[in-house]
């Protein structure tokens, strides 16, 4: 959940207080329109790529060069992959895939770095941990996708396990030997088990649900995601502008979810008739859905009656007509 905001620091306290910690897998550059997938060892800002990707074709990739080891370099040792997501049931937010991936002989360290399911633990305590991951990166690498909400309006949400599959094919890509994979699960497991074999069959996989209890690599990958999400929400920027932008109001959205006060006023105070929600909301998702269609303004769209001539009339010769005049029954004059 997005933390509450803090006073303005007293003339006592610091010009030294720290500003907040950017983690990188947070893009702030602009507002999140389309989804993108961050990966932890490639270098420099080009580690961004747009898009949900879940093809697999790095369309809109934007990065130029890959890790010390070189695309397609196999990376020494054996390695383990955890998969979890944050955001799946919210109304409001992006939804976040995280991945996490060690050696295989590194799983003792992992334990003792003290890793737990995320959603048993504090905003600072999951803060911390993910700093724990950066601290330790040469033994611990993540990667994320951020599923905009305008991608899940459109419906690419539908395409989960695609994106899942993307995430550990890029992994594979960039030179590294998974060996195992453990990933948390909210539906049928033997059949998303067995999808995933199918792709990877060199990788065994464990597919469960709490696997974010069960696997430390699980519950790396869950803070990466959980904590990605809770950043991308408090630093959201809203597209529809400056007016959006700086009204207090629209701000305060709480985590998203529907069973969260905050989020129940911010869907009651924050419609507009024509244009709906700002594009921080699920539109595709029930209570933006229900808001739409029961508070917004009706449209009807009329389209041309079909004559019986239509059906059985030939092609007409001749240039086919541009949409606009056949949208506005124009037709051509040669003389008045």
């Amino acid at each position: 959940m997005p933390r509450k905001a803090q006073r303005s620091p007293s003339p006592a306290s610091s010009a030294e207080e720290e500003a907040p910690f950017h983690f990188p897998s947070v893009r702030l550059d602009d507002p999140l329109i389309d989804s993108y997938t961050f990966h932890s060892v490639d270098p420099g800002s080009g580690a961004f790529s747009s898009g949900s990707d879940s093809e697999g074709k790095g369309k809109g990739r934007a990065i130029e060069e890959q890790d010390e080891q070189g695309k397609g370099d196999k990376v020494h040792g054996e390695w383990m992959l955890g998969v979890d997501e944050a955001g799946r049931g919210p109304a409001l937010g992006p939804q976040v895939y995280g991945i996490a991936f060690c050696k295989l002989s590194y799983l003792d360290e992992l334990k003792e770095l003290g890793f737990a399911d995320s959603k048993t633990l504090t905003d600072p305590l999951r803060e911390k941990l993910f700093k724990t991951i950066l601290e330790h990166q040469e033994n611990v690498k993540y990667a994320v996708t951020v599923m905009s909400p305008n991608d899940i309006s459109m419906g690419m949400l539908r395409k989960s396990h695609d994106v899942t599959i993307n995430l550990i094919r890029e992994v594979l890509e960039r030179g590294y030997d998974v060996k195992e994979c453990y990933v948390d699960t909210v539906g049928p497991a033997a059949d998303y088990q067995a999808k995933l074999s199918s792709f990877f069959p060199t990788i065994s996989f464990t597919v469960t649900s709490k696997a974010d209890a069960l696997f430390p690599i699980v519950s790396a990958a869950s803070i990466v995601a959980k904590v990605t999400r809770d950043r991308v929400l408090e630093e959201w920027r809203f597209v529809e502008g400056e007016e959006v932008e700086k009204n207090e109001a629209a701000r305060r959205f709480g985590s998203g979810y529907p069973s969260d006060p905050k989020t129940v006023a911010w869907l009651q105070d924050n419609f507009h008739p024509i244009f709906g929600f700002p594009n921080i909301a699920r539109f595709s998702w029930a209570p933006v859905r229900n808001a739409l269609q029961k508070k917004g303004a009706q449209s009807k769209w009329v389209d041309e009656p079909a004559t019986i001539q239509k059906y059985f009339s030939g092609k007409t010769s001749g240039p086919e007509r541009a949409p606009l005049w056949k949208d506005y029954n124009l037709v051509s004059v040669g003389e008045f």
